[in-house]
């Protein structure tokens, strides 16, 4: 029985552990370069002011200065997640004194570096180094909605070589290849029918996979329409994964002393998704530039996610997720003070891919965003320069209605409560040196 068990509940739990909280949508990072961070990075595909431009779009390398630029960044993500509980079922699958789970959110420190190199009068190589995807949800073990994820901790760390190409006065492009490293780990309570009895806040599953590698592209163009206007195009492909790694099940049935199970699993097919961003970049006089943009993301990549076991590649069963293509629209502005200050201002909308309350886990209390920025960069030399950006980010109030199931055909809690004033506070100071 105790097998059998394993098997139905890593597929559920394997989701909610990729589920981590991000600052864009689903659980994608957006905090690649403390310059676009002032503008709530609108019109990062077309704004090509530093070595940041590698990850938004490697075609506006031809935008820096000949020789070498290199932009160091780091970021600090600090975010708010709290749970009310509004009428889960069968709390009695939880410790004796279920709590809301406390504080679930954190703090994150992302730190980002990228070098460019004009190898010759058009053309340029470069390399970008950062996280793209993850961060960290953590409630209290007493949790009353452990059996459906407490705990998710991911991390993808990407290297991106690139290459851009002058073609004339007016077309850049710009191409890409990305190594991504990924690491995971989750937990969850096991729901086990309360006529089985046992402690039931000994029942749970730690599932920690192995770091694993993936590769995609990124591909750029940049047209430069007239002295003033500036347009950018950009596509980033979605990464597949073969996770593999193992997972810890304990569970406790009746008067019986804990068992402990150790196996082996792999889960085919994760996949992050592809976005394109269409940019513009548009001065209207010698102090004041405009920057917007348009980004979507192929998020209904997460359908479902198929389990296997490790031994013989044997089809456990998969896992409805039903995320949706996204879109997030930015507006930003920057305003040159004097010869040493130019301020930048943000606001962005970024849509959530959950759409339905039941597809809404504890690990990803995801929803509709707005972002509100303001940042600014100070001019220390010819060579040097120093950007600093501030985000403040507004959730909408999301509900869930999840179930907690011990199989396909057994639904043994439905986890219902709502999150109100989630938010998320980024920091970021980026150094930026020309040679």
């Amino acid at each position: 029985m105790t097998k059998g068990l394993t098997m139905r509940l890593i597929p559920a739990l394997m989701m909610f552990g990729f589920a981590g909280v991000a600052s864009a949508s689903g659980f994608a990072l957006q905090n690649q370069g403390g310059s676009g961070n002032g503008n709530a990075f609108a019109g990062a595909a077309a704004a090509a002011e530093d070595g940041s431009t590698i990850f938004f779009n490697p075609a506006g390398m031809t935008y820096l200065p000949t020789g070498h630029t290199i932009s160091l960044s780091g970021t600090v993500l600090d975010r708010s997640i709290k749970f009310k509980d509004t009428g889960t079922t069968n709390r009695t699958l939880n410790n004796a004194s279920p709590t809301n789970g406390g504080e679930a959110g954190g703090t994150a420190f992302l730190p980002h570096g990228y070098w460019s190199w004009s190898v010759a009068p058009d053309v340029w190589f470069g390399v970008g180094v950062g996280p793209t995807f993850g961060n960290k949800t953590e409630y209290d073990k007493d949790f009353i909605g452990r059996n459906a994820g407490y705990f998710a901790d991911i991390e993808h760390i990407n290297i991106n070589p690139s290459f851009a190409i002058k073609v004339n006065d007016k077309l850049s492009l710009g191409l890409g290849v990305n190594f991504t490293r990924a690491t995971v780990e989750f937990k969850q309570g096991i729901a086990l029918p309360t006529g089985l009895g046992g402690n039931t806040a000994q029942n749970y599953l730690h599932v920690e996979g192995d770091p694993v590698w993936g590769v995609g592209a990124n591909i750029g163009a940049m047209y430069q329409l007239s002295p003033s206007t500036r347009l950018g195009v950009a596509y980033r492909s979605g990464i597949k994964f073969d996770v593999e790694g193992k997972q810890k099940l304990q569970t406790q049935l009746g008067a019986l002393s804990p068992v402990l199970v150790n196996q082996k699993v792999t889960a085919d097919g994760y996949e992050t998704p592809g976005n394109l961003s269409f940019a513009v970049s548009q001065k209207l006089s010698d102090r004041w530039e405009l920057l917007g943009d348009f980004t979507w993301t192929d998020w209904s990549v997460w359908k479902e996610l198929t389990l296997k076991q490790a031994s013989n590649g044997t089809r456990v069963t998969s896992l409805s997720y039903n995320f949706e293509d996204t879109w997030r629209v930015g507006l930003g502005a920057n305003y040159k003070y004097n010869d040493a200050w130019k301020l930048r201002f943000g606001v962005a909308y970024d849509e959530s891919p959950i759409g339905k309350n039941q597809d809404r886990t504890m690990t990803l209390p995801d929803s509709d965003r707005v972002w509100l920025s303001f940042g600014g960069k100070y001019t220390l030399s010819k060579q040097a320069s120093l950007d600093f950006g501030y985000s403040h980010i507004f959730f909408k109030d999301a509900k869930t209605d999840r179930n907690a199931t011990l199989n396909a055909a057994v639904t043994t809690q439905t986890v219902r409560g709502e999150w109100n004033n989630n938010r998320a506070d980024i920091l970021s100071v980026q150094y930026n040196h020309a040679f």
